[in-house]
This record gives structure tokens, C-alpha cells and sequence, in this order.
């Protein structure tokens, strides 16, 4: 016998609870535990005596209300019908009752409706959701009720059936909901699609005919002599498969619902690109509630269209939503435990950030087992990805600790404040003058603190600047500011606030300096190197000179670039070459590992994930990443712990410095 101790004991408390969640009853028949908010109706004479159905059923539909506060089939045909109680007519009403639930509940529809095969076995089995189904569902339900077109890019691991249920639930809405409404397949490879599209061949061959009001059982016929497009004659729905490869398909299509698998593996030639075929398909759709757009796809690198396209979604800046599921969601993935306790004495780190990020004991001892069929961690990482990162697999090494980053999140928030900061003029001497914040909705500069003067601390804020380009295509220009006063008691620093945009860089040196103003004459660090590369040496010069004779709080360094060499002679802005960057990375490893730098940003956590040493050795962001934010953190943190903390008390009525100390 061992002792446990309490922290083992809160993890096995914990664990049981992550158990208990996941076990929590389901039951899509009845209703019970299922999406959407729930009424629970009791009719005892009914094949299903007691149901909890949505409740937008009961509120939009009036008989099936008035039917459930009769209490029974039989007191409604009585009291509400006035007619006199048969089996058939029972029947008919259980049978509208049923017509009109499916509408509402797509749980209880695929359940007790659809079949799909079981990919443990070889029969078909009715198909219920599972957990990461559900969560998807809840993305798909949440904007078709909305009446909002449904636009999804989801990222597929193995094994949850993501694709079945895209395809599934584009079938409830042709068989359930609307006529005449037609949807298209496109996968990598034509097999592909065809192999989608035989999952709705299976669902027809087994699906009620009377619930299409029809004698005939369902089945898709050839659509004038089409080879690529199938009908389905009782509810005038068009299904069209294609691939990347002959995309031909598409054109001319009328088309509302386009499931687009495999997205990543989309071949790109000259005369057919991913962007240019879905562009082309999302042409044909139309913007209607109900109308469907799903790309799908399991990761292939970085740096390709789905990768953009699933970044952009993922900083909301696409009509899409993003779905992800790691591999510890899914159930198959686990493993029994004998000694909880035991096990959880020996996670490793990794293993503990996999318990931090939800994953119950018994996935971690799945996970461990399943990685000694790994020479390397990260080819288990690619094809069990326990997040968006590892799932694009890339060929560099990751640099900043996914833990440490994951803490690093737990400060993110909406800024208190967005705007922009305004002198007297743009450039010059009077831009200094005056400065103010002007609030704008979508303004560039993020402030989460406000300048503070209650202690003034000798450069209390720092502020780092990373120079980008002007066009929108080129990289972002970053002025980030960072708070130095917790230095005083537990050695961390803060980001307070950030601009970023596109600009011409003189104009970007001056608004670093109108921003290091408004936070009491920050200590203003440039990074040189772009001004230096992208402008000739005398107007890099000129513009940084320009600055330093209307801002007198310039960071500058040696002229040799070597930020350790004390008697070479100073030159404005950091330079970053290869030693000054390893320098600045490594400083804030040590600082991630610690707990010594406090983010906000969650754009700039992830530019802390995607971050990687490259295989020559460099340090870079992953292919299609930026990497400016990350860089004004590196040089604001940098530099905040290399100046001195040097703190003047003033005297609160006069405002007069009475002492000054250095720490």
C-alpha cells in the first residue's frame, strides 16, 4: 500500500469527474442528454412514452403542444379531435408526432432512422452520435437555426467521423427539410467521392419510405444520363460528385450544399489550384439559411491553402467557423488503469500537459502505450495530434514549451480598449504634442492597461518595435508595450497594449513614438534591420535620426550589431542578427518557463506555438505563419530585464521626486 497524496488525490478526483462527464447518459430516442433545450413530454399510450424534445418544437408547432398537454394520444384525439379513438388513427398521430419531431431533433432522426457501418465491425448500426460528433453538431445546429448559411472548415483527426456526419446531416436537410435543394461532393480524388456518396447510398437503401409520404423506397437514379450526378426523385434533390483533378463537374451547377473533403491533399497545377475550385463551388452557392459549405480535411503541412484557410478561420477573419478534435476525445482511444494513483505519480511533461489540456488518465496510458510504436514523438504527434499545431505536422522543431504556452493563454482577454493614438500632427515636431487615445471600434492599437503614474518607475514601459512592410501581402508591423513594474515584487513583465497594421515606415516610427508618449516616455526599441535592408543605410539613418531629435528616449546599440561590445560607437534601433536573436529566444524560454512574462494576446500564444528551429538551424515561424508579434515580445522582454530598475518617490502634493534606489 502507498499513500496518495492530496495532489494525486485531486488528480483522481478530477479524473473521475472527466469519467462521469463523459459518461453522463445518452439517449437521442427518449432525448436525454442531447443538444438543444429541452421539454420532457409523457404520453403513455405511445411507442415512447417519455421523450424530451426541443422545445422550438412545442413553441413553433401548435398541435404537437396541444397533443403533449393532453397528456395522451388517446385524450387528444378525444378532447382536442373530437373523434372517437381507433388504432389507426393513434397510429397516423404517432406517425405526424414522429414527422414533426425529426424536424426539430437531427439526434433522434439519425438514431432511430439512419444506418451507417460500423467501423469496428462489419453490420450496419444505427447511428448515434458520439462525443466529438455532438460538439460538431452543436456548430452545425447553432448557425442553421440562426438562419445563417453554414460555413465549417474542420480539421480531422482519425476515427470520430466527422465526414459521416457532414454528409449525414446534408442528407437530414435534403430528406427533412427542403426540396429541390441540391449538393455536391468533391474530394482529392474521385474514389473519394464516390466513396462519400455511397454513405448516402446506404442511408437511402434503409431509410423509411414514409417518411417521404411515398410507397417507393428511395434510391438515387441517374440525372440525364449524368455520370457525375444522381437524383432523388422524391424530394428533387441533385447530388453531384468530382474531384480536384476534374473539376469539370462544378460548372453550371446549381448547387446549395458543397461537402468538400480531403481539402489539404487538393492537387495544385497551373491550371487547377485549391483556391481557385473552391472559389469556383462557393460561386455556386448561395447565401441562404440552410445553404452548406464544409471543407474537411486531416492536416498536410504547412503553408497550403486549407492551412490558410483554417488560420484564417481560426482568427476569425473567414466566413467559417473552425472545428478540431484531438485524439483524446474520442473514446476508442483509452486504455484501462489498474493503480490511477500510481500512474499518475509517473506523467511526464508531456504527459502532464495532455491532463492539463482534458485528456483522462486512461487516454494518457493509450497514448503512452501507442507512442513506443514511435521512433520519433513528433510522427505520433502528426498522426495523434493533441492540438491544431501538432496536427500540422512540420519539419522544424518546436521551440517554446506547449505547457508554458498553454499558461501563458491563461491571461488572455478582450482588451479594455481599441483605438489608435493622435498627436497635433502625423509626423514632425508637433506629433509629440498633445497626445491622445481616440477609441475606434476597429482601431489597430489593443490597450489592455491604461499608462499608469501612481509610482514612477525610470522607464516603467518599454516599447519594441517590429518592422513589417506596406502592402497588405507583406509582413505586419508590430509596436508592442510592456509594463516593468512587476520587476519590483515577482520579477514578471507585462504586454499592456499593441499596435499592428501595414504603414510606410516613417510614419510607423512616428506613431512608436506617439505611442511611447502616451505611456509616459516609454524607452522606444526599434528593430533596425528591415529599415536598414528595405531602405538605402542613409534613409534608415535619416528616418531613425529624424525620431531621436524629437523623442529623446531612442534605444541605441554598437554599431558592429553586437549588443555586447561596450566601446563601439552607438547607432539608433536593435539589430538582429543570428546571435542576438538566439539570445533573445533563449531568454524568453527561460522567462515562459518561469512565469516571468505576462501575455494577452491570444494571436501572439500562437506565434508561440508555431515558432520552430528549422532544419538549417535558424529560428522561424512555420511556412504561412508570421512570427512579428512574437519578435516585438522577444525584444520588449529582452530589454525590459537588461535596464536598470530605477524607481523615484514623489511627493504626492508637489509632485516633486523626494528619493530615487536602484534594485
Amino acid at each position: 500500500m502507498h499513500t496518495v497524496t492530496t495532489s494525486l488525490q485531486t488528480i483522481i478526483d478530477e479524473n473521475r469527474q472527466r469519467h462521469n462527464a463523459a459518461s453522463a447518459r445518452y439517449n437521442p430516442a427518449t432525448g436525454e442528454g442531447c443538444l438543444h433545450k429541452r421539454t420532457t413530454v409523457y404520453l403513455p399510450d405511445a411507442p415512447i412514452p417519455t421523450q424530451h424534445v426541443p422545445q422550438r418544437m412545442l413553441q413553433q408547432c401548435n398541435w404537437t403542444r396541444l397533443l403533449a398537454q393532453a397528456g395522451s394520444i388517446d385524450a387528444f384525439i378525444i378532447d382536442t379531435l373530437q373523434r372517437k379513438v381507433t388504432t389507426q388513427l393513434r397510429s397516423d398521430i404517432w406517425s405526424l408526432w414522429i414527422k414533426e419531431r425529426i424536424r426539430y431533433d437531427f439526434e433522434f432522426w439519425a438514431a432511430m432512422f439512419i444506418k451507417i457501418k460500423d467501423k469496428l465491425g462489419q453490420e450496419d448500426i444505427p447511428f448515434i452520435l458520439n462525443r466529438p460528433q455532438r460538439r460538431y453538431l452543436s456548430l452545425l445546429e447553432e448557425q442553421r437555426i440562426a438562419l445563417k448559411p453554414i460555413r465549417i472548415i474542420m480539421l480531422k483527426a482519425r476515427q470520430w467521423g466527422g465526414s459521416t456526419l457532414t454528409q449525414v446531416y446534408m442528407a437530414w436537410i435534403q430528406l427533412v427539410h427542403l426540396r429541390n435543394w441540391n449538393s455536391i461532393i468533391c474530394a482529392h480524388l474521385k474514389d473519394a467521392a464516390a466513396n462519400i456518396k455511397g454513405m448516402y447510398t446506404k442511408l437511402l437503401d434503409n431509410y423509411p419510405a414514409w417518411l417521404l409520404n411515398s410507397n417507393e423506397q428511395p434510391h438515387f437514379q441517374p440525372f440525364e444520363r449524368s455520370a457525375n450526378t444522381s437524383l432523388i426523385a422524391a424530394r428533387g434533390c441533385k447530388v453531384t460528385i468530382c474531384s480536384s483533378e476534374s473539376p469539370e463537374a462544378t460548372r453550371g451547377s446549381d448547387t446549395a450544399m458543397a461537402h468538400l473533403s480531403e481539402a489539404a491533399f487538393w492537387n495544385d497545377t497551373p491550371a487547377h489550384t485549391p483556391e481557385s475550385l473552391i472559389r469556383s463551388i462557393y460561386g455556386s452557392v448561395a447565401m441562404l439559411p440552410h445553404s452548406l459549405v464544409i471543407i474537411e480535411s486531416t492536416a498536410n503541412g504547412t503553408g497550403g491553402y486549407f492551412h490558410r484557410e483554417y488560420l484564417r478561420a481560426k482568427r476569425n477573419e473567414s466566413d467559417k467557423q473552425a472545428i478540431f478534435v484531438p485524439w483524446y476525445e474520442i473514446e476508442m482511444y483509452s486504455r484501462p488503469i489498474d493503480d490511477p494513483a500510481a500512474f499518475a505519480s509517473t506523467l511526464d511533461t508531456y504527459e502532464k500537459w495532455l491532463w492539463q489540456k482534458g485528456a483522462t488518465l486512461e487516454a494518457i496510458a493509450w497514448y503512452r502505450a501507442k507512442r513506443r510504436e514511435y521512433a520519433q514523438h513528433a510522427d505520433m504527434m502528426a498522426e495523434y495530434p493533441s492540438d491544431e499545431t501538432e496536427a500540422f505536422a512540420h519539419s522544424g522543431e518546436r521551440i517554446f514549451d506547449a505547457m508554458a504556452v498553454d499558461r501563458l493563454r491563461s491571461n488572455c482577454r478582450a482588451p479594455i480598449a481599441t483605438g489608435d493614438i493622435a498627436g497635433l500632427q502625423l509626423t514632425g515636431h508637433k506629433a509629440l504634442n498633445d497626445i491622445s487615445f481616440i477609441a475606434e471600434q476597429k482601431g489597430l492599437l489593443h490597450i489592455w492597461q491604461m499608462p499608469s503614474h501612481d509610482t514612477e518607475m525610470r522607464n516603467r514601459y518599454i516599447v519594441a518595435v517590429d518592422v513589417g512592410g506596406r502592402s497588405h501581402k507583406a509582413d505586419y508591423s508590430v509596436i508592442a508595450v510592456f509594463d516593468r513594474k512587476g520587476l519590483l515584487t515577482n520579477d514578471t513583465v507585462e504586454l499592456v497594449a499593441q499596435w499592428r497594421g501595414h504603414i510606410d515606415h516613417d510614419l510607423l516610427a512616428w506613431k512608436a513614438a506617439q505611442i511611447a508618449t502616451f505611456y509616459n516616455k516609454a524607452l522606444l526599441v526599434i528593430e533596425s534591420n528591415t529599415l536598414e535592408t528595405s531602405c538605402d543605410d542613409t534613409r534608415s539613418t535619416y528616418i531613425l535620426d529624424t525620431i531621436a531629435g524629437h523623442y529623446n528616449n531612442l534605444y541605441a546599440r554598437q554599431a558592429s550589431g553586437d549588443e555586447i561590445n561596450p566601446s563601439a560607437p552607438t547607432r539608433w534601433g536593435f539589430h538582429m542578427n543570428r546571435s542576438t536573436k538566439s539570445t533573445l529566444v533563449n531568454t524568453m524560454i527561460n522567462a515562459l518557463r518561469n512565469n516571468l512574462y505576462i501575455e494577452h494576446d491570444e494571436g501572439a500564444c500562437h506565434e508561440f506555438d508555431v515558432f520552430e528551429r528549422k532544419p538549417n538551424g535558424s529560428f522561424g515561424a512555420q511556412d504561412g505563419e508570421h512570427d512579428d508579434i512574437l519578435i516585438t515580445r522577444c525584444i520588449g522582454y529582452y530589454i525590459a530585464q537588461q535596464e536598470p530598475v530605477n524607481i523615484i518617490r514623489y511627493n504626492r502634493n508637489r509632485n516633486i521626486p523626494i528619493s530615487e534606489a536602484s534594485f
